[in-house]
Parts: C-alpha cells; structure tokens; sequence
C-alpha cells in the first residue's frame, strides 16, 4: 500500500514555469510506475506523464510533450512533474498515481493522490 500527497500547485502567468511533487509513504515506492494525471474543468481526466520504476523510461502526452519533464526521487520517495512553458489550456488539477504497469491508462493504476490544482491565467 502506498500514499501519495502532491503539492505544488499555484497560480501561474501564461508562459510560467510550476514543479509539482508528489510524496509517497510506505517502503515500495521504488517498485512503482508513476504517473501524472490532470482534469480540466468540465473534461475527463487524462494522462500527463509517467516514468519506470527505476526512473529510465518516460512517456508523455503530446499536449504536453517537449514543455513538461517528470523525474523521481527514489531515495526521497517523491515524484515530480517539472512543468514549463505553461498555456491556459494546462489549468486542471493535477493528480499523481502509482501502478505496476507503464500506461496511460488511468484503471491500470491502483494509488491516488487527492490532486493539486494548477492555474494558468492568460
């Protein structure tokens, strides 16, 4: 069982920068896939990013791709999502989650933290 608490969010001026973490409890983080989720008002939720167990291997939504990085910390059980180049269209809540399987998939993955919101004003 692991928990997950982001943190990081704010309101932000188009064209601004925001690194969002996300801290996990429990002994087997490192065993986790992480991903970063968001939902925009009035739209489903939808895949940001995830990163492998070990921190290797990345994959991002096109939406978001080349403008946000996500990196982990599996000393300091944190994941981050480093978010650049910000657009008023990336305004949601953003969510971390923990799987064992690299997806995009939202089901696949079995942890989730209660969200941060992130605020782009145009």
């Amino acid at each position: 069982q692991v928990q997950l608490v982001e943190s990081g969010g704010g309101l932000v001026q188009a064209g601004g920068s925001l690194r969002l973490s996300c801290a996990a409890s429990g002994r087997t983080f490192s065993s986790y896939v992480m991903g970063w989720f968001r939902r925009a008002p009035g739209k489903e939720r939808e895949f940001v990013a995830r990163i492998s167990s070990g921190g290797y291997i990345t994959f991002y939504a096109d939406s978001v791709k080349g403008r946000f990085a996500i990196s982990r910390d599996n000393a300091k059980n944190t994941v981050y999502l480093q978010m650049n180049s910000l657009k008023p269209e990336d305004t949601a809540v953003y969510y971390c989650a923990a799987g064992f399987v690299a997806t995009s998939e939202e089901a696949k993955y079995a942890h989730w933290g209660q969200g941060t919101q992130v605020t782009v004003s145009s």
